[in-house]
């Protein structure tokens, strides 16, 4: 089953001083709709909405309004019920009743795919890295699993350019992606990319969500924006996982928070929805437990 966004609209507040009135934790937050619904595969029996219930018959409160306008709240949450201590550090994460057990405790490299239909054929839960090669997809798989050997990290931009299962726990999948816009990869190595990786998103129906890299060191990338672009097109549930946060002191250029909050304004510009985010480091560890814990409840609600 997958987990699919309800387009709503969207407002950006400033990164450091969101406007009153809102939440005290909120200082580090953007402003954005955001909840999510799941399609008709694999449904599970449908319940009375109750916020919605509860929308009819009050106004929505200021909290709630904050709630629905800034925050993830994932499934089992009511608005209404959202409290400060529920956001997860450094995101826009709310933590709901399907958050569970999110400890890595056992982690083994399952095969190499060079196509999609060639991946591992079960039912377990899978969720895709995806991003710019060099914006540290191996470092932050080896971060979230706690074992270097897992994901060698290359100096070479584009040298990963398979499809790669790693079984979690026995129970769910990490799947590291091929890195788009290497730059020293063939023309036809692209389009390879292109081809077999679409196809990937567009038929893994076991496919949870994508979480989708981007590197906040770095001003935002048109290509970055271009792919967030296509999988919202399609419907892929994604969550931008921004990297390299614990630069928190730029030599040259804008500082991460500088660089994310610019990504988030041009994200505005073309969407009426938004995923949840998150600010991690594979260097600190920031953002490791808080970004395992988000994955728990997504993947326990899809395993309904």
């Amino acid at each position: 089953m997958l987990l699919r966004n309800r387009l709503l609209s969207l407002n950006l507040t400033s990164f450091l001083s969101p406007p009153s009135p809102l939440p005290k934790s909120a200082s580090f937050l953007f402003s954005f709709n955001k909840t999510i619904a799941h399609s008709t595969h694999k449904r599970p029996e449908s319940k009375p909405d109750v916020s919605a219930s509860r929308a009819a018959k009050q106004p929505m409160s200021e909290r709630a309004r904050f709630a629905k306008t800034v925050l993830f709240v994932p499934p089992g949450v009511d608005p209404e019920d959202v409290t400060d201590e529920m956001i997860l550090p450094g995101s826009n994460i709310v933590v709901g009743p399907y958050a569970g057990h999110s400890q890595i405790k056992e982690v083994e490299f399952v095969k190499s795919s060079g196509r999609a239909k060639d991946c591992p054929k079960d039912d377990r839960p899978e969720f895709a890295i995806l991003g710019r090669s060099n914006v540290g997809k191996s470092s932050l798989i080896n971060a979230l699993v706690r074992k270097k050997e897992v994901a060698l990290t290359s100096k070479k931009p584009g040298k990963t350019q398979l499809i790669n299962h790693f079984l979690v726990n026995k129970s769910w999948y990490i799947v590291d992606l091929p890195g788009y816009g290497f730059a020293r990869a063939s023309d036809a190595a692209r389009t390879d990319w292109s081809s077999f990786t679409k196809g990937y998103f567009l038929n893994r129906d076991t496919l949870v969500a994508v979480l989708l890299l981007i590197d906040a060191s770095v001003p935002p990338q048109r290509i970055d924006l271009d792919c967030a672009n296509w999988l919202g097109r399609n419907n892929i549930p994604m969550t931008f996982v921004f990297t390299k946060c614990d630069k928190l002191k730029a030599s040259k250029g804008k500082r991460p928070d500088e660089n994310i909050r610019d990504f988030q304004e041009l994200i505005r510009e073309n969407y009426k929805q938004h995923p949840a985010w998150i600010m991690t480091s594979s260097v600190t560890g920031l953002g490791r437990d808080e970004l395992l814990l988000h994955l728990s409840q997504l993947r326990n609600y899809w395993d309904q």
